[in-house]
């Protein structure tokens, strides 16, 4: 049976593993040995396909704000993924003889974020519909040094979106107000090719399955010598009630959680 018709079996069902990771890597740039044993997990296990968020892949200046982009950096940066993924592909052939090697199925930057996707060789021949968006909502509202990346791919008929987000900054008492704002500029703004012969989701809330990532910045409303105090006591009750990403009502806007 082909792996269309088993995905529509009633009987059988498909199972993919898929690991999903973000970072801020604060500028740094990965030399050609760099180790991202940890961040993949290779030693413990391989996935059938991993989606990856980076933020600050170039320093967040004016220069690289404004200018072009430094393709360059997310080159270096895949150059470095892919030979992690696949330095032990002959060992995992002699385990599993339709083993292919991992390919890079998009990578998209802006500004500092970063999305790349990378999937076992095989399955790239069930992987259908691939979209990019892009939401932009740093300086001055507009500007890619905040914002998010969406990719969206289907999968044996299943939709699927990731969406990596770097979202405002600051500790200061109302700076959550405007990550609430850039999260629903995103989560509202996201929108991707309208394709006349096919019912796909057009916006985020329509696919399947949603997986939000990145640096969202928020953080507990409460002073540094407090937030340690309880987290040394393990009052994570009491911590919990003061989680930005949590709180609700007065001037902060809450903002729909994916699940």
């Amino acid at each position: 049976m082909s792996p269309e018709k088993a995905f529509q079996s009633k009987m059988d069902t498909l199972k993919y593993k898929v690991l999903v990771s973000t970072w801020n890597v604060g500028g740094l740039q990965p030399s050609e040995d760099f180790d991202l044993e940890d961040l993949l997990q290779t030693e413990k296990s391989y996935y059938d396909i991993y989606v990856l968020g980076f933020q600050e892949i170039v320093p967040l200046t004016a220069k690289n704000i404004m200018g072009p982009e430094r393709r360059s950096i997310s080159a270096r940066w895949n150059s470095v993924i892919g030979w992690t993924l696949n330095k032990n592909y002959r060992e995992i052939k002699e385990r599993n003889s339709s083993f292919k090697e991992y390919e890079c199925m998009i990578s998209k930057q802006m500004v500092g974020i970063m999305v790349t996707v990378w999937v076992r060789g095989e399955l790239l021949q069930h992987l259908h519909h691939l979209s990019v968006s892009c939401v932009a909502c740093g300086f001055l509202g507009f500007l890619g040094n905040k914002g998010a990346i969406a990719v969206r791919f289907v999968l044996h008929g299943v939709s699927m979106c990731f969406v990596c987000c770097h979202l405002a900054s600051g500790g200061k008492e109302g700076d959550e107000v405007r990550r609430n704002s850039d999260a629903i500029d995103i989560l509202s703004r996201t929108t991707f090719p309208h394709v006349s012969s096919m019912n796909l989701p057009r916006n985020i809330f329509e696919h399947d399955q949603i997986i939000l990532l990145g640096d969202l910045n928020y953080r507990i409303s409460l002073p540094e010598t407090e937030t340690k105090l309880l987290v040394e006591r393990k009052e994570w009750n009491v911590l919990l009630k003061k989680d930005q990403l949590a709180l609700r009502g007065g001037k902060r806007r809450s903002i729909r959680r994916l699940e």
